[in-house]
């Protein structure tokens, strides 16, 4: 990709339907990856921060999915976009966090996914392809929520 391209793609908001461009994740609580990395399996991309009260209730029911048995068929992955990254990390430590999380230093991803307000889960397809934008806190390990995952991702 050209500087050209990649200065592009820091202004588009991604739709769904639309392929995502590869992004670089720095790591927050573990290692940096690439979005490529979790092409192949469904992926829920949840954007939050430590200041957003709503994200901080919606990321114990995240932990919990990442316990049940339809975490073995999906990646499950959070953006944080605080300013700095140790106020992210500082919530994830003091919420015991097992997912991996990642921040969005330059608010690429923000701007991506399209996260006008918080928090904002993105379901994306095996093949990097937006399924579905769903903004505002859930309950992501209700009957519900299983059922919407199962639909979208077709598991």
């Amino acid at each position: 990709m050209n500087a050209a391209t990649m200065a592009t793609d820091n202004l588009i908001e991604y739709q769904i339907g639309q392929l995502l461009p590869d992004a670089a994740l720095h790591g927050l609580n573990g290692r940096s990856r690439h979005l490529q990395d979790f092409h192949g399996k469904p992926l829920l991309i949840n954007v939050w921060a430590s200041w957003c009260a709503p994200c901080k209730r919606e990321m114990a029911s995240l932990e919990r999915l990442a316990w049940n048995e339809i975490a073995l068929h999906i990646n499950i992955i959070g953006i944080s976009t605080d300013d700095y990254p140790e106020q992210a990390q500082r919530w994830l430590s003091q919420s015991h966090s097992t997912i991996s999380h990642f921040i969005d230093e330059q608010l690429r991803l923000e701007r991506m996914l399209g996260a006008s307000h918080l928090p904002l889960t993105v379901l994306v397809g095996p093949d990097g392809r937006i399924l579905g934008k769903i903004y505002g806190a859930r309950e992501w390990d209700s009957p519900q929520a299983l059922q919407l995952l199962r639909d979208k991702f077709a598991l």
